[in-house]
């Protein structure tokens, strides 16, 4: 299978991440919140994890895939493959703050850990742009192989591994250089890559290879190759101890769940078809599934590898980040000079004493 540009005709498998000194209580985590682009629908839908069911959608631009979460919670990054774009959200009020020029056909995407700076794969460029994310710019564009889809960026953000769904290999970018140190071959039509939050090793779906290629991040070789079938996106549990892939056909859709220790399927997870992008809530505890086919996200309880529901979001959707919830508020203090802007849990608050209303009333 060619990697080819979509049309609403066929079917197709995409790819599918305070000024000054002021003193205040930290807020507490909570419920995550999900985006899920919704790519025939040019939206994206917004989930309370709390209650499974859309809590907003917004509009961004044309056939969105790709989105990613900054590392603090405050923006969303949205691939818009059709407008050559990426959209900025912000996610206290879940609007678009800005749009970004970028290649062409941009999927896949990811945040650096330190939140700077935006790293964007450009399927049509062959390139990857790198955004600033303080500005809002294109401040480099790095030629990588033919057709990258997924990016993903080592904890200490040093490299970005890009995959190469046209030339069956990864690129690993050295993000101080802004170049191409390295390429490692893996399967045909590499699209997904996750990264282990220990920095170890790189988990790569090949989707007509159908295996998860295991890289060694230390020696960039790969170790293992992992059977599954026609997978697309791949999730890695917090601890590292399981990668969640999901596999895609037009008629069925599933998720294999590999055990990192031994590099094999332990489970099999029936979704709806044509199963896209998936991620996991920072607890471990929940991974939310995109079906295109049944324009809809699967949510499976990782104890149990069961699906527990089913949320109803856009046409066609294809990527899927988790944003962890902060809040809410508990004292007064709390709420105090600016800290009351860092609240998403229950709600984000219009000022300080709509905070302090809500710590004295629980509304």
């Amino acid at each position: 299978m060619r990697y080819i540009k979509p049309c609403p005709s066929r079917t197709v498998t995409f790819l599918v991440l305070l000024a000054g000194f002021v003193v205040f209580a930290p807020p507490a985590r909570a419920q995550p919140v999900i985006y899920v682009t919704n790519s025939n629908s040019s939206n994206v839908s917004v989930i309370d994890a709390a209650s499974n069911a859309v809590a907003a959608t917004v509009p961004v631009g044309n056939r969105p895939i790709g989105v990613a979460i900054s590392p603090d919670g405050a923006r969303a990054y949205v691939a818009n493959s059709n407008s050559n774009t990426v959209s900025v959200l912000a996610t206290s009020s879940n609007t678009v703050i800005a749009v970004i020029p970028v290649g062409s056909f941009p999927q896949g995407l990811a945040v650096s850990p330190d939140g700077s700076r935006v790293f964007v794969a450009n399927t049509f460029s062959n390139s990857v742009s790198i955004i600033a994310a303080a500005t809002n710019t294109v401040i480099a564009t790095v030629p990588v192989g033919i057709n990258p889809a997924g990016v993903a960026i080592t904890p200490n953000g040093s490299r970005a591994y890009v995959t190469n769904a046209g030339s069956r290999s990864v690129s690993v970018i050295d993000t101080g250089s802004s170049t191409v140190v390295r390429t490692i071959p893996v399967g045909v039509n590499a699209l997904a890559i996750a990264i282990t939050s220990n920095g170890t090793r790189a988990y790569v779906a090949n989707n007509v290879s159908g295996f998860v290629s295991v890289i060694a991040i230390a020696s960039n070789t790969v170790v293992a190759t992992v059977p599954t079938f026609q997978p697309v996106g791949v999730a890695l549990t917090p601890d590292g101890t399981r990668a969640y892939v999901t596999n895609s056909s037009a008629t069925f859709g599933s998720v294999s769940v590999i055990e990192t220790a031994t590099n094999t399927v332990s489970d099999t997870i029936s979704i709806g078809p044509n199963a896209q992008s998936i991620a996991i809530t920072p607890d471990g505890r929940h991974a939310y599934a995109a079906s295109f086919g049944s324009n809809s996200v699967w949510v499976i309880d990782t104890a149990t590898n069961a699906v527990i529901t089913t949320v109803a979001v856009g046409l066609a959707p294809v990527g899927v980040a988790v944003m962890a919830g902060i809040g809410p508020p508990t004292t007064r203090d709390q709420c105090k000079r600016l800290a009351w802007k860092t609240f998403t849990v229950p709600r984000t608050f219009k000022n300080q004493g709509d905070c302090v209303s809500f710590v004295n009333t629980g509304r």
